[in-house]
């Protein structure tokens, strides 16, 4: 009996093409460079992830132009990935919100689109009187729609980089394929800083663009608020899919 009880123990059990990478990231078909921090960075994370790119779905193409017709590449994008062994499937565009519905439906596992998501979250936890802001690469492209699909609430504050000098026009025009990431910095701040001069009563952030945890020390440190974005969010949502051991 203890032989067999042994042996049995000692099954490997199969059934996925890839292991113990558990979460899929979709991605933007882009060329800009991702730094460490950026979602697209694989050095960024702490535990393997699976990327998959969606082919023409272009920064300017999701962020402007709300990714007309890209929901069943999606669809095929994220199917893959969980045929490949993805327990969890996420995305590297706040503005992929859009999609949360849809996605989780087709699916079958747990899917986290957009950094936007934890806008409840974090109000939940702020004292009365303050508000969460959002800071997004494209202000003017942040439509009702996209708050709603990741439940935020329509009047919450928001701040874009549209005016700066770099982020904006590198990442989602893409003007060049280099990228100053110093200036990228001074647009996020600038935009954070716009944000709560506008709206004082801004207690904490979330950064919408997965291309912006790389600053995200650097804007709470310029703002003394605390910030948070997809690197915060998708490391929650990892420790769910694979919850540390103690003892």
């Amino acid at each position: 009996m203890t032989s067999a009880i042994a042996t049995a123990g000692r099954i490997a059990r199969g059934g996925k093409s890839i292991y113990g990478a558990p979460l899929g990231i979709l991605m933007l078909e882009a060329r800009f460079p991702r730094i460490p921090g950026d979602m697209g960075n694989g050095e960024t994370w702490p535990f393997p992830v699976l990327f998959r790119v969606v082919r023409g779905a272009t920064p300017e193409r999701v962020v402007l132009q709300g990714a007309p017709g890209l929901l069943p590449d999606f669809i095929a994008a994220a199917q893959e990935l969980v045929d490949l062994g993805a327990e969890a499937i996420t995305t590297n565009c706040g503005f992929l919100s859009l999609f949360q519905a849809e996605l989780a439906a087709a699916v079958g596992v747990p899917v986290a689109t957009s950094s936007l998501m934890q806008v409840p979250w974090v109000q939940a936890m702020l004292p009365p009187g303050q508000r969460v802001g959002i800071v997004t690469v494209s202000k003017a492209s942040l439509t009702p729609a996209h708050l709603a699909a990741a439940g935020v609430p329509a009047d919450t504050p928001i701040a874009g980089t549209e005016d700066g000098r770099e982020f904006f026009r590198v990442l989602i025009r893409a003007e060049k394929q280099d990228l100053d990431t110093a200036l990228a910095e001074a647009d996020i701040i600038e935009a954070g800083r716009a944000l709560v001069t506008a709206h004082p009563a801004v207690g904490a952030i979330v950064l919408e663009c997965t291309n912006m945890p790389p600053y995200a020390a650097a804007l709470q440190a310029a703002l003394g608020l605390p910030v948070y974005d997809i690197y915060s969010m998708i490391c929650w949502f990892q420790a769910g899919l694979r919850p540390r051991r103690f003892g």
